[in-house]
């Protein structure tokens, strides 16, 4: 397979945020922060009910990020979503120190350390609620 002509040589800042909901927004969220390193810059939560988030972001460090809240609370897009089906794929640059902090942490590992044909190292595991987070090396063409 040919490769895709390119056609810009500078990259802008992320654009693409996945979204997610959560069963659990605070426990995942604190997860996420423990397992992989994600950095908590904004949490929203219902003033009559602070169990209930409904807007939060969670920075990586390396760029991007994801946007997420409570799942089923009730006038909004997460309630939407299924918690625990979604599978997000994380560039980093230190698979292997990431993998062990990972299932330090208690990451399921669904996919263990591999290297791809295409020249990336990576691995999946699933956080508490069941998504899938692949993290790797592979930073697309």
């Amino acid at each position: 397979m040919t490769a895709p002509e390119r056609t810009t040589t500078t990259t802008p800042a992320p654009t693409v945020w996945p979204c997610l909901a959560f069963r659990d927004a605070r426990a995942t969220a604190d997860f996420l922060v423990k397992a992989f390193g994600f950095e908590l810059t904004a949490m929203y939560a219902r003033d009559d009910d602070p169990s209930v988030v409904e807007h939060a972001e969670l920075r990586w460090p390396e760029g991007g990020g994801i946007m997420f809240g409570t799942a089923e609370k009730g006038g909004g897009l997460p309630e939407r979503r299924t918690p625990g089906t979604e599978s997000v794929y994380v560039v980093c640059s230190d698979p292997d120190g990431l993998y062990e902090r990972a299932t330090a942490a208690g990451a399921e590992t669904i996919r263990g350390m591999k290297d791809e044909d295409y020249g990336s190292r990576g691995f999946t595991v699933a956080d508490p609620e069941g998504n899938y987070w692949s993290f790797g090396t592979y930073r697309g063409q």
